[in-house]
């Protein structure tokens, strides 16, 4: 029973982390020091796999609709520009796929630890507030995603490509970017979630075949529990997040990082020291 309480806590914190701007690293690292699974490594590690598919899950279901080029309510048009926009993911989805080739073997081995991932949400936080402050007197220059540029959303797949420094957040590095190439807030969420769909399908893809399926029965339901609880949260997590922005800036978010930085770097400090 406790078993079952640490996943669906583990799931909603993933939930909820993965989409907004706040890490879900930084948040798993802290959570899971205070609740670790009692299973072996290959469970652990297939777990962070289905609760992170979870996730991507409800953005296929909740945008299903603007992402189906086929959708037979759609006239030609409509067609076409959904073909477009994925087209577009495609491009902005280059940048991380080569920096994954390249450099996720140097940053797992320097720059997986606590003090790098405190580091990089104060950075960000900072970055966030900065950006948010001189946005404040401009007007976004991209209001629609059909107004993205082919070189807007390769820009836009370098800041995703430099999420894989843990810390980072991936929709918050994508959405820094965004906002600092002068795109509106909801075109720079939206396109963050649709950015998700192929790299997060490809490493769950990966890690799946890596690990394999020999669990049993009860690692089995642990499993498809936390990808429930992830796909439930990543759902109220992503229509909360885009009925917030439509009357706030991500200035409130940058503070957060900020302070949860600050706990990361005195929590594994503090820790470090009575070692």
């Amino acid at each position: 029973m406790l078993e079952v309480l640490k996943v669906i806590i583990l799931g909603i914190v993933q939930g909820i982390t993965e989409w907004l701007p706040i890490s879900s690293t930084g948040h798993l690292i802290l959570v899971e020091q205070l609740i670790q699974l009692k299973q072996n490594e290959a469970f652990t590690n297939m777990f962070n796999v289905v609760i992170q598919f979870g996730s991507i899950l409800a953005v296929v279901v909740i945008y299903f609709h603007k992402l189906n080029p086929f959708s037979p309510t759609k006239t030609e048009k409509q067609k076409k520009m959904t073909i477009q926009l994925w087209i577009k993911v495609v491009i902005g989805t280059i940048p991380a796929l080569i920096g994954g080739v390249l450099l996720n073997d140097l940053i797992e081995s320097k720059l997986s630890n606590a003090y790098v991932v405190a580091l990089m949400l104060i950075v960000y936080g900072i970055l966030f507030i900065v950006i948010e402050k001189r946005n404040e007197t401009r007007e976004p220059k991209v209001k629609r995603l059909s107004q993205l540029s082919v070189k807007t959303v390769l820009l836009i797949g370098v800041f995703q490509m430099m999420a894989m420094i843990p810390g980072t957040s991936r929709s918050g590095a994508t959405i820094v970017g965004a906002l600092a190439l002068g795109v509106s807030r909801s075109v720079a969420a939206e396109f963050t979630f649709f950015l998700a769909i192929p790299v997060m399908f490809g490493a769950s893809a990966l890690k799946l075949f890596k690990f394999g399926l020999a669990f049993t029965p009860m690692q089995v339901f642990l499993l498809l529990l936390g990808m429930i609880v992830s796909f439930a949260v990543s759902v109220i997590a992503i229509k909360f997040l885009m009925k917030y922005i439509k009357n706030h800036d991500f200035k409130a978010f940058g503070y957060y990082r900020i302070v949860l930085g600050i706990v990361v770097f005195l929590f594994f400090g503090i820790q470090a020291l009575f070692k």
